[in-house]
């Protein structure tokens, strides 16, 4: 049985929605203060995916859409409220009447030192719900960087701040001499300098090794990562093989998802799709962004969210194609069975 500890899932994720006013919003009722804020104006075309966190501090967006450098955007995220947070004018992230979607996570606020690696780092992490946000500086070398979760991370999405250089992204079920783009619809590419570099090893419970000089242009600059580990009845990261049927595979969580994100891992031509269950309250699940585009929200029938995991219902190329591989992450609404002698909520169908 899928017992776990944390039977609120909400108090570490949580999506809010909400309609933009094109002037100073302040949203509440997140749960919680978000450390990772990622944003996407759901209606107009050539708004991107706009990603804040509490470590490099308000007002700094990076946008999963483009490789482009991290930007100073005084109308964007400014202030990281205890409930919620507080956005300006800023299209992306408040135009006015225009239905906007956030995505929100928990890790310990700006963060603290670590020195576990070969390079110092400034960690901020939630050990129970497996997330931590890590900032440090390349240096054009290999450098082993500590990430503060305490156990082995299963996918890490890191990004320099400085320079125009892509986003990285490493999954267990890729192997970690591989690596996918987001900002892309490319397939996994083989180079195990990004995440297990020739001296180095596959990720520890206490670090991850890269090679800058494979990744950053320019040798130094300074550098953002999001690592996860996977924790029972929260969060899930695996890997399944498509069926090319309408009556597509099912995908064992261990609980009623709130939130997934698919890639093809085998294809260069299938875009990120990113669910969730605010936008869909009921089955079936079908609405859709793309964290690789700034195009706006659209539909289809693709899956259903059941109290233990996922039914594809589409044989579509990015999500089923016969015999191709997908890569996912996914986060609770509720666990399966939540533990003895809590006041946890166990999942239902929904």
């Amino acid at each position: 049985m899928a017992y776990t500890t944390i039977n609120k899932s909400s108090d570490y994720f949580n999506t809010k929605l909400y309609t933009g006013t094109g002037s100073s919003n302040a949203q509440t009722g997140v749960g919680f203060q978000p450390d990772w804020t990622w944003i996407k104006n759901r209606t107009t075309a050539g708004e991107g995916h706009h990603s804040y966190d509490s470590v490099r501090g308000v007002t700094k967006r990076l946008r999963t859409d483009t490789n482009a450098a991290e930007s100073t955007v005084s109308t964007g995220l400014t202030t990281f409220g205890t409930d919620g947070f507080t956005v300006g004018s800023n299209d992306g992230c408040n135009k006015n009447g225009i239905g906007i979607a956030s995505w929100n996570w928990k890790a310990n606020g700006a963060g603290s030192a670590n020195t576990d690696g070969n390079v110092a780092s400034t960690v901020s992490v939630n050990t129970t719900s497996g997330f931590s946000i890590v900032s440090w500086s390349s240096n054009g070398a290999e450098q082993s960087i500590g990430h503060g979760l305490g156990v082995a991370p299963k996918m890490i999405i890191m990004k320099t701040r400085g320079t125009a250089d892509g986003w990285i992204v490493g999954h267990k079920d890729n192997g970690w001499d591989y690596y996918q783009v987001l900002q892309g619809t490319n397939a996994k590419i083989s180079d195990d300098r990004m995440f297990s570099p020739s001296g180095g090893s596959d990720p520890t419970n206490s670090l991850w090794w890269t090679n800058s000089a494979a990744w950053v242009s320019g040798g130094s600059t300074n550098c953002i990562a999001y690592c996860f580990a996977e924790k029972k009845g929260y969060s899930k990261f695996g890997s399944y093989t498509g069926n090319g049927s309408a009556d597509g595979p099912f995908i064992y969580t261990g609980f009623k998802p709130a939130f997934v994100i698919f890639k093809r891992t085998d294809g260069g031509s299938e875009n990120w799709l990113m669910y969730d269950n605010k936008r869909n309250t009921f089955n079936v699940v079908n609405k859709r962004l793309y964290p690789d585009t700034s195009d706006p929200e659209d539909t289809g029938s693709h899956m259903d969210f059941v109290s233990n995991g996922i039914k594809l219902k589409t044989s579509t190329g990015g999500l089923n194609s016969s015999g191709a591989t997908y890569i996912y992450m996914a986060f609770a609404e509720n666990p399966l069975v939540a533990n003895s002698g809590t006041d946890g909520v166990p999942a239902t169908a929904r």
